[in-house]
């Protein structure tokens, strides 16, 4: 299994990786076949509903970790919105590609970055539906 320049940079140099203290949100995923575990911590902007700050740790191969280090380049300063349109392509493409059995990290870190993001949503929305009820 030959990985490719992208990957083993990724692997060998993390960016991003560590733990974000009072994160706006954070999820956790894993891959129960193959072991992989990745979570993503989230600090936001609120005013410009951007991430401010992404951070990793994953527990797993070399090619979960490149993946890892890619979602979260690939997220920092961009919208919510736009963070959500993040796909297995973009990530795929940044690393130069990925053996067929390794494909699964790539979708693993969108699921880990994407439930972050929803969890960050879901947070806020209560918050204002807590306030609204409060005026009501």
């Amino acid at each position: 299994m030959l990985y490719s320049k992208q990957v083993l940079d990724h692997f060998q140099n993390p960016r991003n990786q560590g733990k974000i203290s009072n994160p706006d949100a954070t999820s956790q995923v894993g891959n129960p076949v193959c072991g992989d575990i990745m979570k993503i911590y989230l600090k936001i902007d609120k005013k410009l509903n951007k991430i401010k700050d992404i951070k990793f740790e994953t527990l797993g191969c070399g090619a979960a970790i490149a993946c890892s280090s890619v979602v979260t380049q690939e997220a920092k300063g961009k919208t919510l919105e736009n963070a959500l349109k993040i796909d297995k392509s973009i990530i795929l493409k940044k690393l130069g590609g990925l053996p067929p059995q390794k494909v699964h990290c790539s979708m693993l870190s969108i699921e880990a970055l994407h439930k972050a993001i929803n969890d960050y949503l879901k947070k806020t929305n209560d918050k204002k539906s807590r306030k609204s009820n409060r005026k009501n």
